[in-house]
C-alpha cells in the first residue's frame, strides 16, 4: 500500500525508490535538486559523483562534476535550463549547461572572502534569478547577506547583516524569486523567510517555521512556496513532536495550506524526513526532496547509532 502524505488538494504519494543509481553508486547527501523544463532532474550531491542525472520515471541518464566541486550545496535550474551550482566548500557559484559545461563563474576557489565581511563569498549557499535575470545569491554561512550580480556575472549591490532584526540573517539559507521580482530568503536559524525587493528593501516575512532550509517557487502567477523545515538541531529537542522535520506548503503570501511529514518528529521510513534541504518541483507537481542526513544526524538517532545507509532523497508524487 502506498504512503500519502498531505489532504485534500495537497496530497502526495510517496515512490520508492525512485533514483535507479548505477550498482554501487550512493549520493549520500543530496545538498540541492533542480528540475529543468524536460523534466530532467540534477541531483547535487557529496558523494563521489557530485551532479547525477535522471529523467522523471527516475532512470539514471549521466554524471558529472566530478573533480569539480568540494561540497555540494545549492542548486537551481535557470528558464534556459542552465544549472546554478553553489558550492559552499570552494565559495564559488557556478552556471553549467545540462552536461555541466561552465558557462559562468563567480568567487576564487578556495579564497574565501573575510569572515562577516559583506564581500563574496564566504561559504556561499544558494542562487536566485530575478524576471530579468539577475543573479542573486545567499551568502549564509561565513556572511550574513545577500549579493545582487547582473546576468554576466558583474557585482551590483550587497545587502545584510548578522542579526535577528528586519533585513539582518542568521543563516541565510535559501533564496528564490517570483515572477513579480520579490526575493524570499530562508533566514535559518532566525526560524523565518524574509521577502525583499530587488534592491533589497525589506518588505515583509514569514513565521511559525522551524528551521527553514530549502526552498522552491515556481514562476507563474501567485505562486506557492515549498520549504524544507530542517527541525531541532540540539540533541536534547531532536525527537521533539511538531517541529520538523517537514515540508510545508504556503501561498505567496505566507499562509499555511500543508504540511507533509510526521508529527512526531523525524524518522527512517518512507514520508518521514530527516533533514529536507534543497527542493525541487516538477511541470507535473511532483516535488523531490533531497536531504543531508549524514551531516545533521552525525552518530545517534536518540540514543541508538544510525543505520549503515541514510535515504536522501525522496520523490512525493502529486495525487490527481
Amino acid at each position: 500500500m502506498s504512503i500519502i502524505l498531505g489532504s485534500g488538494e495537497y496530497q502526495y504519494r510517496v515512490v520508492e525508490d525512485w533514483a535507479k543509481l548505477p550498482d554501487g553508486w550512493t549520493f549520500m547527501d543530496v545538498a540541492g535538486v533542480a528540475v529543468d523544463s524536460n523534466d530532467t532532474v540534477f541531483v547535487f550531491n557529496r558523494g563521489e559523483h557530485p551532479m547525477m542525472v535522471f529523467d522523471r520515471s527516475g532512470n539514471f541518464l549521466r554524471s558529472w562534476g566530478e573533480g569539480l566541486f568540494k561540497r555540494a550545496h545549492g542548486c537551481h535550474a535557470g528558464p534556459d535550463d542552465a544549472i546554478y551550482c553553489t558550492d559552499d566548500g570552494d565559495h564559488t557559484v557556478r552556471k553549467l549547461d545540462a552536461h555541466g559545461k561552465l558557462l559562468l563563474a563567480l568567487g576564487v576557489p578556495g579564497e574565501p572572502a573575510p569572515y562577516m565581511s559583506g564581500e563574496p563569498f564566504h561559504r556561499c549557499t544558494h542562487t536566485a534569478l530575478s524576471p530579468d535575470n539577475h543573479i542573486f545569491i545567499a551568502d549564509g554561512y561565513g556572511n550574513a547577506c545577500v549579493h545582487k550580480y547582473t546576468p554576466d556575472g558583474k557585482h551590483v549591490k550587497t545587502w545584510g547583516e548578522s542579526g535577528a532584526d528586519a533585513g539582518q540573517f542568521n543563516i541565510a539559507h535559501n533564496i528564490v524569486a517570483d515572477d513579480e521580482g520579490w526575493i524570499y530568503v530562508a533566514d535559518r536559524e532566525n526560524h523565518r523567510v524574509q521577502v525583499f525587493d530587488t534592491d533589497g528593501r525589506y518588505e515583509t516575512q514569514w513565521n511559525n517555521l522551524h528551521r527553514p532550509c530549502g526552498l522552491f517557487m515556481p514562476r507563474g502567477k501567485c505562486p506557492h512556496c515549498f520549504i524544507g523545515e530542517l527541525g531541532p538541531g540540539m540533541p536534547v529537542n531532536r525527537t521533539a513532536p511538531n517541529l520538523g522535520p517537514r515540508l510545508s506548503i504556503v501561498d505567496n503570501a505566507g499562509k499555511l495550506v500543508a504540511r507533509l511529514g510526521a508529527e512526531d518528529g523525524p524518522g527512517f521510513e518512507s514520508g518521514k524526513f530527516l533533514a529536507p534541504h534543497g527542493i525541487a518541483v516538477d511541470s507535473h507537481g511532483d516535488i523531490y526532496v533531497g536531504e543531508v542526513a549524514y551531516t545533521n544526524w552525525p552518530a545517534t538517532f536518540g540514543d541508538e547509532p544510525l543505520p549503515r545507509y541514510l535515504r536522501t532523497l525522496q520523490k512525493l508524487e502529486r495525487v490527481r
